[in-house]
């Protein structure tokens, strides 16, 4: 895994090298003074009652350097097909009917850094109502613990992403959180190994957090919510959890350190019985832990108790925490106001 995700770490450095001169931080034009609005709509229809029967058809024919919102609205139905939106296209509205009605998905774990079923690489993201499955290692198909691979659902790498009671849903790796500022709200996220890994700076607010070991027994009996991977002190990335639900069976870290200065908060959430009283991995960092900045504040539920947690947990209060928990984590210039109103 560790050599499968530094393979990511190099692809991800060269794509980011070139989307700085193509996207260069920009901001999209709503082009109409109604915030519903959007430049214009693209259906995507599997029936062909629309513009284009696949996503990413719809995707390739948005303009290069499209400064202005564009929704591809998705009609239900299971796509299975690999999505992938370039540096060079921002601005993209994906609109999904729900989470349970429109799904993409697709098989692949070749290689990590390509195995994603979506992977965005542009800034200005907005995307509701979908599920994104890499169906590699579905529950039963599982027959050897040495078979189990990272398969990627969703690879998000551009700045300024928001996901929307969106589902991911994977074994391994399900999200790849890799670089950028995103916020995830009423979103479902299913796995059992660094389900969400990467070296984003995020905020998951609401959401629910499944980590169904259980159903992969008794090949896998333990699992990792998170692998946050910030390599130094002056980095600001890390991930922050806010009013979500854990869910689960087996035994549950709530992370492992991917990096020496690996940052991960959970904040009035809610843990169950199957989270390990430990709490938290040190993994690659052994011996380096009070670099790790590992807290839980206000949580509750049978796995809130922290009476046994590892001794370098942090114990962040008032200011400390409100750094993480504000809005202003992830944005001092208010883009998360600049994008289309939900439906």
């Amino acid at each position: 895994m560790e050599h499968s995700k530094e393979r990511i770490l190099l692809t991800t450095t060269l794509l980011l090298l070139f989307s700085v001169n193509v996207s260069n931080a920009l901001d999209c034009d709503l082009n109409y003074n109604d915030p519903h609005k959007v430049a214009y709509t693209i259906v995507v229809d599997k029936l062909g009652r629309g513009n284009f029967t696949t996503i990413q058809s719809a995707i390739d024919s948005i303009p290069s350097q499209n400064t202005k919102w564009i929704r591809v609205q998705i009609s239900p139905g299971i796509y299975s097909e690999k999505v992938m939106i370039p540096p060079e296209k921002s601005c993209i509205f994906l609109d999904g009917r729900g989470r349970r009605a429109t799904e993409i998905q697709w098989n692949d774990h070749t290689a990590t850094a390509s195995s994603a079923t979506f992977t965005s690489f542009a800034e200005n993201l907005v995307v509701q109502g979908i599920t994104f499955r890499n169906t590699h290692n579905a529950a039963g198909s599982v027959r050897r613990r040495e078979d189990i691979t990272p398969a990627i659902a969703a690879r998000i790498e551009g700045d300024k992403g928001i996901f929307h009671k969106c589902g991911f849903i994977g074994l391994q790796d399900t999200l790849w959180d890799g670089h950028g500022r995103h916020l995830f709200t009423q979103c479902y996220i299913e796995g059992v190994i660094d389900v969400i890994s990467g070296f984003g700076q995020s905020i998951y607010k609401t959401c629910v957090i499944n980590i169904p070991i259980n159903a992969y027994a008794p090949i896998l009996n333990l699992g990792y919510i998170t692998a946050q991977g910030k390599n130094n002190a002056a980095e600001s990335n890390g991930f922050v959890f806010i009013g979500c639900i854990v869910m689960g069976s087996g035994n549950v870290f709530l992370g492992r350190a991917y990096r020496p200065f690996s940052t991960v908060i959970f904040h009035l959430s809610f843990l169950p019985s199957c989270i390990d009283p430990a709490g938290w991995d040190s993994w690659e960092q052994l011996g380096h832990e009070m670099n790790l900045t590992y807290a839980e504040n206000r949580c509750f539920g049978p796995g809130a108790d922290t009476s046994k947690r590892v001794p370098w947990l942090k114990r962040l209060v008032g200011g400390e925490i409100k750094r993480f928990t504000r809005i202003s984590y992830i944005d001092q210039e208010g883009w998360t106001s600049k994008l289309p109103v939900f439906s």
